[in-house]
């Protein structure tokens, strides 16, 4: 089977059938070998019942959101491609071809343009015509160097296979952006092409809340970018600490009738640490989502980390820690030689805040570096602790097969795609 059209539904009795209709009247206009699927996610208003009575194959999500149902969908479709698309008649169902021709032309995902294809008045709110939609894309476009411009385009086409292997987790609105940033970060091939949405032609408000599914949609596309959530503006902050800091700790600067001194300087102590800090975080990040899978391993990481062992680490470390309390010591004196009394804290802080600076710095070094190579451990077992593979027909192993990984089937075939993607979502898990 060549097409499956997945609709996720919520509710639609009163458009749910009307969108089956078209999508199988496309099917049947194009000589494409396909399937209508609704991925029921507990309707209460009879859409089950509409929906197979139009011609859909019926499959039930029972953990709510729209991640879930769609992912249902996917899971228990048949065909090569699949379409998905809101079963609220705001889709164009019987237009579908250009998707098709993509993916047949080796696409991996086919995104939808609304804004190129054409939105009809009153199909989308100003605030997400004029404010969601196109800052949510811009960032995901900024972060992710993807070239789409419509990230949240509910018509969308795929390779199932493709997706599957993209690990997606997300279960409520936030599945759109995922699919486009995991497809984006794999290097799939992902392309767009126009299409229009109408007015759905439903009664009841949408399911959709702007503020909240919002807020997701951005939460998300920063937690897949630690380049830009922690590394940027931590490097920013440490970059401009370091400058000020230079340029206030041996006297008070000047510009016009405005004097920086040491509560400048206290400033630019506070800029250094958090920086640091800052970039401390993307370290990590990097390290731990590049082990698990999550994000791809970036090479300037790779080598930093090949060059930055814990004992170079270390040794940093304690070498910004003796200068701070070298600088400490410094400070001692001086406070003897005013016989510990009075100090005038305008001159003594100037050496004060660099030297607890440097102390703070070279305990999150230390710190940092032990973090580090506590992430670098892999959960591996040795060759020799791994129980041989049984023989066929239940003899002893043969010799050399012990530490080899079974495969699936007797001819060695790797493990079918959904076994191979058990864990990528609550919905897969369950049906497999």
């Amino acid at each position: 089977m060549e097409l499956t059209v997945v609709m996720p539904c919520l509710d639609e009795a009163e458009t749910v059938a009307t969108c089956v209709r078209k999508a199988r009247r496309f099917l049947a206009d194009n000589g494409i070998s396909g399937e209508v699927v609704v991925a029921d996610n507990g309707s209460t208003d009879g859409s089950q019942r509409l929906a197979a009575d139009a011609g859909a194959r019926v499959v039930p999500v029972g953990e709510k959101g729209y991640g879930n149902a769609l992912m249902g969908g996917i899971i228990a479709a048949r065909g090569r491609y699949v379409i998905m698309g809101d079963a609220d008649d705001s889709y164009d169902f019987t237009g579908l071809m250009p998707f098709v021709e993509e993916l047949r032309n080796g696409a991996d995902l086919v995104m939808g343009n609304r804004f190129k294809g054409g939105i009809a008045p009153g199909a989308m709110p100003p605030l997400h015509r004029y404010l969601g939609n196109p800052v949510l894309s811009f960032i995901g476009r900024l972060l992710f160097r993807s070239k789409i411009g419509d990230f949240h385009c509910g018509l969308r086409g795929f390779r199932r296979d493709s997706v599957l292997a993209l690990g997606l987790q997300a279960t409520g609105m936030e599945f759109a952006s995922e699919m486009v940033v995991k497809a984006t970060l794999a290097g799939q091939r992902v392309t767009e092409v126009p299409t229009t949405l109408s007015k759905d032609g439903r009664s009841r408000p949408p399911h959709l809340r702007s503020w909240r599914d919002g807020w997701r949609h951005l939460r998300f596309l920063l937690l897949f970018s630690p380049r830009w959530l922690f590394f940027l503006p931590g490097l920013a902050l440490l970059v401009a600490g370091l400058v000020i800091g230079g340029v206030v700790a041996p006297h008070p600067f000047s510009i016009g009738a405005v004097t920086f001194d040491v509560d400048t300087l206290v400033a630019a102590s506070a800029m250094v640490v958090i920086g640091f800090q800052s970039v401390l975080f993307w370290l990590f990040t990097q390290v731990y989502a590049g082990s698990e899978g999550f994000l791809p391993e970036e090479p300037a990481v790779q080598r930093l980390l090949g060059r930055l062992s814990l004992e170079r680490g270390l040794l940093a470390g304690a070498a910004i820690g003796a200068a701070g309390l070298a600088g400490l010591v410094v400070s001692l004196l001086y406070w003897n030689g005013e016989r510990f009394g009075q100090l005038n804290y305008e001159h003594s802080l100037r050496l004060m805040i660099p030297s607890v600076t440097a102390l703070v710095v070279s305990c999150q070094v230390i710190l940092g570096t032990f973090f580090l190579s506590i992430l670098g451990i892999k959960h591996a077992r040795h060759p020799a602790a791994n129980p041989p593979p049984p023989a066929p027909g239940g003899g002893p192993a043969p010799d050399g097969a012990a530490g080899r990984p079974a495969a699936d089937g007797a001819a060695g075939r790797p493990a079918a795609d959904g076994a191979a993607n058990h864990r990528e979502h609550p919905a897969a898990a369950r049906r497999l």
